[in-house]
């Protein structure tokens, strides 16, 4: 070990950052230090009530610095000298408009605190009308529609969306901003100290599921496309960016002032970006027709399959189809659901309410041990509903739930949607709702399985990665009975941080590719679930209720 090369993988997710420590020879993960975001835990630059998400470049630069550190101070056995390579992952889209150096406008005098000046988190759902309008202009404007490698369906979770609702929105960073980067472009280009927009690294994985890029029309969509749509967009496709590159490939070395800030020698490789689930896919060891799920606050769906096997095949409403966003030389395909474990916490949150109100006003506690009881009511309502909810005879259950509360991701793009729920009556318990919500979650999962096979592209299995599969056995056996078929969970605790490291190993040479990084580098499996055959045709009845009431509710919009 003490000769071996190291690797770090950095995986910036929505709440926290994390920094994993792999030995490149073994995959053995060493140690890793997580660090939330300062400024979004206090609930700064966010506002639920308009779907506003805003994260601020200094909670990146100060987690990512102290992250590091303290993994590597965690090690004391491997030294800074045996770091090759550090490989980075990001939430996504999340971009952020910057000046001529690459800075970001929240970082320039007059926008510290301008929530346009930050980066726009993934799940920022402010720019619906802009998304609409991407997608009626795609079909009606006469040239080339620059969504079909999109699914179809342009999201306002995506690039353009975001920018454009910025710049309507802003007119001082409008003024300001001379290009944009995703915070997967933009952490490379910081390590590195190439933050040039027009010369810095692009993500092909950004580019492609995102941001409408494909090379067939020589990059991002065209200037007359652009401002077509806004007159605002004049200029920017030329300042962004026409070539792309894929995760295994280096961005660049540690910067002097990086490589001092982290503790590492300056030749530390810096692979170029990547979204998170992206490199979760690459290490939970996706392969050909193996739904890579990584399961959290929402789900991101990977799959990848042989380019000559999909030749001429466009999937209708998945998040892209790109040409190595996950492994290279294979076709990367993305779907998802923009609430998951999220819709849990929010049934939490909603009970929790009246518990926490009660206490507080009370007057009986002091604020310590008001805050240790609250801590672990926050801790045991989810485990307990569980094992009620599990309980509960499958024809009993009663309700069925829509799982739209953040809108629908695939398939077919539509963040206007809203959650609902039909079936309630007196005897509706909390346990059957949580069950009902789980289906739900379920049920939206098997709405983009029924969409990748109905195109053709066969579904052969299920790895689930994430903290969903690993803490809560009762919503993966839902989901494997719902699916039909097996779900094998990672044993890598930190599958997305490993792909990140696995990345940050290719791009320095220790493997000639990342299938191979896979082989030498991963963690294997620690569980399958397998469906169970009578609940596999008890929920596809259960399912024809959930397809229906969608259906209704899609209906009733304006």
């Amino acid at each position: 070990m003490k000769h071996d090369p190291h690797v770090i993988g950095v995986d910036f997710g929505t709440d926290s950052v994390r920094s994993l420590l792999v030995n490149a020879t073994s995959g053995d993960e060493v140690a890793s230090s997580v660090k939330a975001y300062p400024r979004w835990s206090q609930g700064l630059y966010c506002d639920a009530a308009s779907q506003q998400y805003r994260q601020h470049p200094l909670d990146f630069i100060e987690t990512l610095e102290t992250s590091v550190r303290e993994a590597m101070e965690a090690a004391p056995d491997v030294f800074p000298e045996q770091i090759v390579g550090v490989g980075v992952d990001t939430t996504g889209s999340t971009p952020i408009a910057v000046d001529r150096e690459g800075t970001p406008l929240a970082m320039t005098p007059g926008f510290e605190e301008n929530p346009n000046a930050m980066f726009v988190l993934w799940k920022d759902h402010t720019a619906v009308r802009e998304a609409a309008e991407i997608n009626e202009k795609a079909r009606s404007w006469g040239g080339e529609d620059f969504t079909r490698f999109e699914g179809g369906v342009y999201s306002s979770e995506w690039f353009w969306s975001k920018i454009l609702h910025v710049l309507r929105e802003d007119e001082a960073v409008r003024d300001s901003a001379f290009s944009w980067v995703e915070q997967c472009d933009w952490v490379p280009a910081l390590l590195t100290g190439m933050t040039d927009p027009l010369t810095m690294k692009r993500s092909r994985c950004a580019a492609g599921h995102k941001a409408m890029w494909h090379e067939s029309w020589e990059g991002l969509p065209s200037e007359d496309f652009l401002t077509t749509l806004d007159p605002c967009l004049v200029g920017l496709r030329d300042r962004l960016y026409r070539h792309t590159e894929t995760s295994d490939k280096p961005a660049g070395t540690l910067s002097s002032k990086w490589a001092e800030r982290l503790g590492l020698p300056e030749g530390v490789v810096v692979p170029v970006g990547a979204f998170d689930a992206h490199l979760g896919a690459v290490g939970g060891e996706i392969a050909p027709y193996m739904l890579s799920k990584v399961i959290g606050t929402s789900t991101c769906d990977m799959l990848v399959a042989p380019l000559d096997e999909m030749e001429g095949k466009l999937i209708r409403g998945i998040c892209g189809q790109v040409d190595g966003s996950i492994l290279p030389g294979m076709l990367g395909m993305e779907a998802g659901q923009s609430a998951f474990g999220d819709i849990y916490a929010w049934f939490k949150r909603l009970l929790m309410w009246p518990v926490e109100s009660a206490l507080s006003s009370m007057g009986e506690m002091d604020d310590i041990a008001l805050g240790r009881l609250t801590e672990r009511l926050n801790e045991v309502i989810i485990p307990e509903l569980s094992r009620e909810a599990a309980a509960i005879p499958l024809e009993e259950s009663g309700p069925v739930a829509l799982d739209w509360l953040n809108g629908r991701r695939t398939p077919d793009a539509n963040q206007a949607l809203k959650g609902a729920v039909m079936g309630l009556h007196l005897g509706t318990d909390a346990p059957r709702l949580f069950r009902a919500l789980v289906e739900a979650t379920a049920f939206g999962s098997k709405a983009i399985i029924d969409r990748f096979m109905d195109e053709g592209v066969p579904i052969e299995g299920v790895i689930a990665l994430g903290g969903v599969p690993k803490r809560s056995p009762f919503v993966v056996q839902v989901l494997a009975d719902v699916l039909g078929v097996p779900i094998q969970v990672a044993r890598s605790e930190q599958s997305v941080a490993l792909g990140s490291a696995m990345a940050a190993a290719t791009a320095a040479g220790v493997y000639p590719d990342l299938e191979a990084a896979q082989r030498a580098m991963g963690s294997g499996f620690e569980t399958t679930y397998e469906p169970d055959p009578d609940r596999v045709e008890e929920y596809r009845v259960l399912y024809e209720r959930y397809s229906r009431l969608g259906e209704f509710v899609e209906s009733q919009l304006p």
